[in-house]
């Protein structure tokens, strides 16, 4: 006979997580209910699921603890709970209750505190303990009759005692050895300095136990030893807080206690939950008390499709109510079949399955295809091993495919379609017809979140797919997936499709009932992402001889400053050891101690060295030695190596959904971050080359951000400088220094130009100070005079912050969301930040919007005229263009009059352009 099971559920662990895996719900009177309806779920789910007769809800009580009391530096650098969270605690409380827990908050002790005397309380009765938590430190209670379940992990996740040493590599009752010498840096527990997982396990397998690991510290060679032994005095300690207390006093915390029946679960009060849901405006949970059906899973909610930001979203249909069927293509009849069904659908989802993530070099293994929510089809035509079935011929399938996938008409959709673009450029198709992208759906809605297929189906769908990992493994077993069995290739590629489809459903009417995020969408991002697939797969070429010549003369430049630097500080030492750098500055230099690491060491991060750097001469030197040796390993040193042998050029990934403010990033390589304000950054640019018979042409927007202020703000003053072509720095310094135009000086113009930048970025009196090297009370002067002769500026500033504590967001000038998780935050400095980012937001999402319209415009009209000219990289402001000679003089009036002409502003754009044989000869 099976035992009775005892549910216990960490309601602090899972507070964080419902919150931030929810979108920012409201209810009617505005208060946040995301991580509530959260909760309604997953205690649903949970009581449905497991089956217990007993069960409790335990969340930690405000206060310290006895913890503390032993160290009070304990959880000391945890941030505090986000006041939207926190606002939901009560709500919280009150519902569980409501839906028939017990719940359990005792002061004094932590909620681990509180399960684990309750887990052995319920062994000692016969139960069967489960805990539904996501942290790890609970491992330690796992027993033959203890399991912790994770609902919330991909997939979720049951940890019985073979589990728990799976998963960290040590039996349960050595979990506590186990954190012991890593540490807690969540909990500002410290550990062996520099111990992770790995070495944590692998000395407790070794040596038994902890006190086996101290007994060995003597014996333990190299840094690894070394810090164990200096962590010695401390270990004690250490695992004196990880360890979870067993024997708490819970009486007088719950109705009924003593005993495990004041943890029956009770029925669900009804009458409470319909007055409950109707206050917090939950309309779906509302309906499950008057019918039998069940709802789609809250995570699967997400913000209303009208213009109401408090309205709770229909949710979409249930994930589990969808029929699945998933063919797996093996014959030309069952491809002939699917390209008919593709060829009828209105949208038709596909995604291809490689063997690279690199898009200029990745091969197809596999393709699917959807037309439907549920429906779809895999056609494996690369796997390989001995139980891999027949395939059909990869030349001949895609041949098949490739009037249906160059067809403009058919309209598509995927997840990330530049990359199917690319691998499907590699086989010589043109994708044609790709009319949406869920990425780019996500990004739009809520470009705050992640965007990631699996996350967005969780998040919007409540739908749990099988990951690349439950298929290919990670790390050193990873196996390529042309290896994995194609029956799980099958469901995977599938799920990908039909879930894309099933996505579109719900993301694309919330754009599409918003003519701003509509505009976004579909006139910018949408054909940006095609333009940024033809600038990648184009490639800038790159001088590699002159590269390595840069990095040998960065490595001799490098030995002379380590060589002065050892002067200085009087004997040698290893500069990329802050360690040793903390004892030559601070123990025998003698330098003032800015501020200490969590650990209680002297700090020496870049922020430190800089202040120090403006009075004394070897963190200066330091300084110099970091900037060079990052400039030569990142640059110099790699971008050599990143050339594509096949062509000879470098092939840069414009991510397109990663900034909030919808700037684009680059990455292998980041040619956006190459350091410009040095000579040796500069000359990384001039091995950025064009062939012979071409240039390179720079096309950059002047003065974006100031001009984007002028609009936004319609400030007269700044508006007539810009119609009138004036200097803008000059017309500003005139204006706050009260001098004639003519006879500005130019550290006046200076001051002024430093302002005007430095106030796009919320910058205070503090931070001005700082950049003009003035006086804190300077500084506020000519921030009040700035002020009162731009009032317009000011009171942009001051309405949107008011703006943005109330939506939530603020919008750039096409309708962009730029969303602001911390507008309204308990903490004064993330607030603060928060209100800083709102000023500045909207100008630099503004830029983002235009650069990507002059992109998608000039690409047009390059096109349109028939033009040789390729655009070959796009660097925050500016694109860059590879230009034959014949094509220059157009180039030089095109680009500019085309870049200006993307939009009507209040006050012009303007586009200057360069020309180089090299891109630092272009500016």
């Amino acid at each position: 006979m099976s035992k009775p099971i005892l549910l216990l559920v960490d309601g602090s662990s899972f507070l964080y997580r419902a919150f931030h895996a929810m979108p920012d719900l409201r209810g009617p009177d505005g208060a946040p209910t995301g991580a509530v309806h959260g909760f309604v779920a997953m205690m649903t789910k949970l009581r449905d699921d497991i089956g217990a007769e007993h069960a409790a809800c335990i969340f930690d009580a405000k206060g310290p603890t006895f913890r503390d009391e032993w160290f009070p530096e304990y959880k000391a650098h945890r941030p505090p709970m986000p006041p939207e969270l926190r606002a939901q605690i009560e709500p919280i409380h009150e519902v569980v209750k409501l839906l028939g827990w017990p719940v359990l908050e005792v002061p004094g002790i932590e909620a681990d505190d509180a399960i684990g005397t309750l887990a052995r309380m319920g062994e000692a009765s016969g139960h069967a303990v489960v805990i539904a938590t996501g942290d790890k430190d609970l491992a330690q209670l796992v027993t033959p009759d203890v399991t912790l379940i994770n609902t919330m992990a991909k997939p979720p996740e049951r940890l019985d005692e073979a589990g728990v040493e799976a998963k960290f590599g040590v039996a349960p009752n050595r979990i506590i050895d186990y954190l012991t010498l890593m540490g807690d840096a969540v909990d500002n527990v410290p550990g062996v300095e520099k111990v992770g997982p790995k070495t944590a396990a692998k000395w407790v397998q070794e040596y038994g136990s902890l006190d086996g690991v101290i007994a060995a510290a003597d014996a333990i060679k190299g840094v690894a030893g070394e810090n164990l032994r200096k962590a010695l005095d401390w270990l004690p300690q250490g695992r004196r807080l990880v360890t979870v207390k067993l024997d708490c006093d819970l009486s007088g915390h719950m109705d009924g206690w003593p005993g495990l029946e004041a943890l029956k679960l009770r029925e669900l009060d009804k009458a409470g939950l319909i007055d409950f849901y109707t206050r917090n405006g939950f309309k779906t949970w509302l309906k499950t008390m008057t019918t039998e059906a069940k709802p789609a899973s809250t995570a699967a909610m997400a913000p209303a499709v009208t213009g109401d930001l408090f309205a709770e979203p229909e949710p979409p249909a249930d994930a589990a109510q969808i029929e699945r069927h998933y063919d797996t293509v093996l014959s030309f009849e069952q491809l002939d079949a699917w390209l008919a069904r593709l060829r009828a659908a209105p949208l038709a989802a596909f995604d291809t399955e490689t063997d690279s993530l690199d898009p200029m070099r990745a091969r197809i293994v596999g393709i699917s295809f959807a037309d439907r929510p549920g429906q779809a089809a895999y056609i494996p035509l690369r796997h390989e091993g001995p139980d891999a079935p027949e395939q059909l011929p990869l030349d001949e399938v895609l041949a098949r495919l490739k009037p249906w996938l160059e067809d403009a008409a058919a309209l598509k959709i995927g997840q990330n379609l530049k990359y199917d673009r690319h691998v499907l450029a590699n086989q010589g198709i043109a994708l044609a017809g790709a009319a949406h992208d869920t990425m780019l759906e996500s990004y739009v809605l809520e470009a705050h979140k992640t965007h990631s297929l699996e996350a967005l189906a969780e998040r919007h769908l409540g739908r749990h797919g099988l990951s690349y990992e439950d298929l290919c493994g990670k790390g050193a077993h990873q196996i390529p997936f042309a290896q994995v069995d194609v029956a799980k290739a099958s469901t995977y590629s599938c799920e990908d499709s039909e879930m894309c489809l099933h996505l579109h459903e719900v993301l694309w009417p919330r754009i599409e009932a918003d003519a701003g995020l509509t505009r976004v969408y579909r006139d910018i991002e949408i054909p940006t992402a095609e333009i940024l697939a033809r600038i990648e797969r184009q490639g800038v070429l790159v001088d590699a001889a002159k590269l390595q010549t840069q990095s040998h003369e960065l490595g001799q430049r490098l030995l002379q400053l380590e060589q002065e630097a050892y002067a200085i500080a009087g004997q040698p030492f290893n500069l990329g050891s802050p360690k040793q750098i903390g004892e030559i500055l601070f123990t025998k230099l003698g330098l003032p101690i800015v501020k200490k690491t969590a650990t209680g060491a002297a700090s020496t991060d870049e922020e430190v060295l800089s202040e120090l750097a403006l009075e004394f001469p070897l963190p200066a030197k330091i300084l110099e030695v970091r900037a060079l040796s990052k400039l030569k390993s990142t640059y110099t040193d790699k971008l050599p190596l990143q050339i594509n042998p096949a062509t000879g050029r470098i092939h840069t990934n414009y991510a397109q959904a990663v900034a909030v403010t919808g700037r684009l990033s680059s990455n292998e390589p980041n040619l956006q971050n190459i350091p410009i304000r040095t000579a040796e950054g500069r000359r990384v640019r001039e091995a950025f080359i064009a062939p012979p018979g071409f240039r390179l042409v720079s096309a950059d927007y002047s003065q974006i951000e100031l001009r984007i202020m002028a609009h936004i703000s319609e400030d007269p003053g700044l508006l007539r400088a810009f119609q009138e072509g004036q200097d803008v720095h000059r017309a500003t310094a005139s204006e706050v220094f009260g001098t004639p135009l003519d006879e500005v000086s130019s550290e006046q113009r200076r001051y002024a130009k430093t302002i005007n930048f430095g106030l796009i970025y919320g910058m205070g009196a503090f931070g001005l100070a700082q950049s003009l090297g003035i006086e804190q009370k300077a500084a506020k002067d000519y921030i009040d005079r700035y002020f009162t002769r731009f009032a317009g500026v000011k009171r942009y500033m001051d309405e949107t912050k008011v703006e943005a504590k109330a939506k939530g967001y603020v919008e750039t000038v096409f309708g962009r969301r730029l969303w602001l998780p911390e507008i309204n935050s308990g903490n004064g400095p993330r607030r603060a930040g928060a209100e800083r980012q709102a000023i500045n937001a909207p100008m630099q999402g503004t830029a983002a919007d235009l650069i990507k319209l002059a992109m998608i415009a000039v690409q047009r009209e390059l096109d349109a005229a028939g033009k040789a000219t390729k655009m070959v990289m796009q660097v925050h402001d500016e694109l860059v263009f590879e230009v034959p000679e014949a094509e220059l003089d157009w180039v030089k009036t095109e680009v500019p009059r085309l870049m200006a002409g993307v939009a009507a502003l209040k006050v012009p754009l303007l586009a200057e352009v360069g020309v180089g044989a090299n891109w630092d000869e272009a500016h």
